[in-house]
């Protein structure tokens, strides 16, 4: 449990761009007649941890686009190559002290989720990184290379984050369970602002996985465990998919109401 001092400062930010390759616009997307953007916000803003809760974007329509729905907009500059860049801009001019980058195409996002992610930093004070994981349940993900997976050692810190499954069962062997990375992280503040500088080594070049650039430089990744589902947008069958879920969970809830 974490004792009853001072809360420390904790900045979340959602970074949205309007350019995308499969999906141009999809911050601006309608999703039961409100902007998926709005979606993301409204869920992270009932976060418990979080003390301010800010978008961060280059482009001007998805900053009128938030103020009109009420959310603080911080304008970064266009030229980051990652989300964690534009979020780190964020924090550079912010007293935080943790820092939770909340991916802006999550439009189920569990404010429950962004709790638990920062509570293993709270809980955890020489780690500078965490995220989160959830038990695969679908066979079909462990041989997804877009379905992330990581392993942990037994006090919680990842180990490896790998595209293919691990790991590996021999047969015969006993089975192992096998994890999905959820791709929500929480940042010691002075660790984001020279995480970009970090060097980038082999297994991030050959993974195209952002987060083994901490583990190849020797930080400690904590992961917690999460029941959350992650469910992003990238393509305009992905927001369908997500309305379609959105309207059974009313119908379920109106149901078990009646």
């Amino acid at each position: 449990m974490v004792s009853s001092f001072v809360r420390p400062r904790i900045l979340g930010v959602i970074p949205a761009r309007y350019a995308s390759s499969r999906f141009p616009g999809k911050a601006l997307a309608l999703l039961a007649g409100r902007p998926l953007i709005q979606h993301v916000y409204e869920r992270a803003a009932r976060a418990r941890y979080v003390s301010r809760l800010v978008i961060a974007t280059d482009d001007e329509r998805i900053a009128a686009a938030a103020r009109a729905f009420g959310a603080p907009v911080r304008m970064t500059r266009p030229d980051h190559a990652s989300g964690t860049d534009r979020v780190a801009e964020v924090a550079s001019a912010d007293p935080c002290e943790l820092v939770v980058n909340i991916q802006g195409d999550e439009p189920l996002i569990d404010p429950d989720a962004i709790d638990a992610a920062v509570l293993g930093l709270l809980e955890a004070p020489e780690i500078p990184m965490g995220t989160l994981k959830k038990l695969i349940e679908d066979p079909a993900e462990l041989t997804n290379p877009n379905v992330v997976k990581v392993v942990t050692d037994r006090f919680g810190n990842a180990i490896y984050f790998s595209r293919s499954r691990i790991p590996y069962v021999r047969p015969g062997a006993e089975e192992a369970p096998c994890y999905k990375h959820i791709g929500l992280y929480v940042y010691r503040r002075d660790f984001l602002l020279k995480y970009p500088e970090l060097p980038v080594g082999p297994l991030e070049r050959a993974e195209k996985l952002e987060q083994l650039r901490a583990l190849e430089n020797g930080y400690r990744i904590r992961v917690v465990e999460t029941e959350y589902e992650s469910r992003g947008v990238d393509t305009p069958e992905d927001l369908a998919a997500v309305e379609r879920l959105m309207q059974q969970s009313m119908r379920e809830t109106m149901s078990e109401t009646d």
